[in-house]
């Protein structure tokens, strides 16, 4: 047994296989990966890592499991992977993982390989475990899978918790010790017990209010572009031998030292160090964007941008075109139970579509540049890209203050 002081959690007991695993490099590469990426650009107290966030999944799945009545041999592959269902992460959580998944065909949930061999794997034979098994779990496999990922995991329970602590934003702070208590299955799907549509709502609600204040805040974002850009041009460098598959089992200094050693990505490693990031040209909500840019793959957002730096006659790598992908609320499919039946929370809840409309009108299309660029990118972004100019913002010179497009068009 083994006792762990958590800023969030307090105590954390560990034990078992779970006690084993901790120890071993996979996990340990964890304490170097940080949780939010680039939102630390923004937050500066939010350099929390997968290492800390993995044990508080554990504890909470504990929890769990303990209010489910699950022991023995099933308990034991849970725990095993609450702890390990991030290991499969790359540098920068997330930030990079649309890159790697165009080149490896894997996201970060698909670690059948890494639990499979090394230290990882022999530790869970030695617990009696078949890796792949866990690895299932990981990937929000079979009955106990919905636990560690799905509508109602202990991922997001733990997340929404430590990231509004260590960013200091109130938003994420939710009952989970009642939403983890008010778990029980119903035909086999993970659900929360009568009289908790409210428990539902706030969990919905958290994750919503989280996504435009810290996820998606506008810098962090811009940030996420610059470092997705310079990892691409990394692995696109013949002075470097990194491959995706090589840039995915790096941790952050990894990443970094790499960034700065090659002369392809030395610039946008300076501008990332000093937070000398580019700045928006254009800013453009949902219904001023045609569908097809929305619907665009990563080929046809390259040929945009290259489009928009030949109209502005700049270098293309001063420009980004960042096209999130549409609003999704996973949440809102979390089952409850309401009068004995099992019941969708999008069904049953009133909130789940004003949340939604929500999302709709925080989305933004961003275009960003160095700030002496931004005036005339945003001119060549708005007519190559067909933009309604009344609803693209640019910031003026002076920062904090923002002026429509058709400000600086005659």
């Amino acid at each position: 047994m083994k006792t762990i002081k958590d800023s969030v959690h307090d105590h954390i007991r560990i034990d078992g296989v779970a006690r084993d695993l901790l120890d071993t490099p996979a996990l340990q590469r964890l304490r170097r990966i940080s949780q939010l990426g680039t939102v630390s650009l923004v937050y500066p107290s939010a350099n929390h890592t997968r290492f800390e966030h993995s044990l508080g999944v554990y504890h909470l799945a504990c929890e769990a499991l303990e209010q489910l009545g699950v022991e023995g041999r099933e308990a034991q592959r849970v725990h095993a992977a609450a702890m390990l269902h991030d290991v499969g992460h790359g540098p920068f959580s997330h930030n990079l993982e649309s890159l790697t998944h165009r080149r490896t065909g894997r996201y970060h949930d698909d670690v059948h390989d890494l639990l499979a061999d090394g230290g990882v794997g022999g530790v869970l034979r030695s617990h009696g475990l078949e890796p792949g098994r866990v690895a299932d779990l990981v990937a929000g496999e079979g009955r106990f899978g919905q636990l560690v990922s799905g509508e109602l995991d202990v991922d997001r329970m733990d997340y929404l918790v430590r990231d509004a602590h260590h960013t200091g934003v109130p938003y994420g702070t939710i009952d989970h010790g009642r939403l983890v208590r008010e778990l029980t299955f119903a035909d086999g799907e993970l659900v929360l017990a009568e009289g908790n549509v409210q428990t539902a709502e706030s969990l919905l609600v958290a994750r919503a209010l989280m996504n435009p204040t810290v996820y998606s805040h506008s810098v962090a974002r811009i940030g996420k572009a610059m470092l997705r850009r310079a990892a691409e041009r990394l692995l696109e460098s013949p002075e470097t031998d990194v491959d995706a598959t090589t840039l995915q089992r790096m941790d952050d200094p990894d990443l970094l030292v790499a960034l700065r050693s090659c002369p392809a990505t030395s610039e946008f490693s300076r501008r990332l160090d000093q937070r000398d990031l580019f700045k928006r040209a254009v800013w453009a909500e949902m219904d001023d964007v045609p569908g097809g840019i929305i619907e665009a793959d990563h080929g046809t957002i390259r040929e945009f941008e290259r489009e928009i730096s030949d109209r502005a006659g700049v270098d293309p790598e001063r420009v980004i075109l960042d096209v999130p992908s549409r609003p999704s609320m996973t949440e809102s499919t979390s089952r409850v139970m309401v009068n004995g039946e099992i019941r969708r929370l999008d069904e049953q809840s009133p909130l789940v579509a004003a949340l939604r409309a929500s999302q709709y009108s925080q989305w933004r299309l961003g275009v960003y540049s160095p700030a002496d660029l931004r005036d005339q990118v945003g001119r060549a972004a708005v007519d190559v890209l067909g933009l309604d100019i009344d609803g693209a913002l640019v910031s003026e010179v002076r920062n904090g203050v923002d002026a429509t497009l058709d400000q600086f068009v005659d």
